[in-house]
């Protein structure tokens, strides 16, 4: 197994052990002294009265309380996992918007011999240009100019330094040029 990926789940149990015992045990205590403070002042007095009533056939506080305590502690290991999903389901759903555009690229470079310039950029898909160069044979690509999933627009520039074109993501950070930079030539 590759180390490099067990660094950082490690690194994730022991945050997950060590909030644990944080919040868990100092909370558990208080949860038993206070319900066993409060068992004996009114506890027993409302025990006696509902077993003559229903007999044996309910939970008590410390049960209810225990299995609070361990719902909780379950939330506290499973809430981090469904967070981190959705990190990556935006990043997903850049990427099929970022092919769909490279797709109405190639379909409009088809059509009328060369990709829209910088200047009339994505809006070139979605309404006829009235920059030069016109195209001659123009069809709407697109239904609307789409922006990345975290709501910013998509960066392109044409022609491009190594390929016919540049289109990208600012990622999740929202800045131009850091590492989590998403580029259509690297999908």
């Amino acid at each position: 197994m590759d180390t490099q990926n067990l660094f950082p789940f490690f690194l994730w149990v022991i945050k997950i052990f060590s909030l644990a015992l944080l919040i868990g045990i100092p909370m558990m205590l208080l949860v038993v002294f206070v319900s066993n403070a409060a068992y004996k002042k009114f506890g027993s007095k409302i025990d006696k009265a509902l077993e003559k009533k229903y007999g044996d056939k309910g939970f008590t506080l410390i049960e209810i309380l225990v299995v609070l305590v361990i719902l909780g502690l379950l939330a506290a290991l499973i809430i981090p996992r469904v967070t981190g999903r959705v990190d990556e389901a935006k990043v997903d759903s850049t990427k099929i918007q970022m092919r769909a555009i490279k797709d109405a690229l190639e379909q409009y470079r088809l059509d009328n011999g060369k990709y829209p310039t910088t200047e009339q950029g994505l809006k070139a898909l979605v309404e006829k240009p009235q920059e030069p160069p016109e195209p001659k044979r123009w069809k709407k690509y697109l239904d609307k100019v789409p922006k990345d999933a975290w709501e910013n627009e998509f960066i392109y520039i044409s022609p491009g330094v190594n390929h016919p074109y540049e289109l990208r993501s600012k990622g999740p950070d929202g800045e131009e040029d850091t590492e989590d930079d998403i580029d259509v030539w690297e999908l």
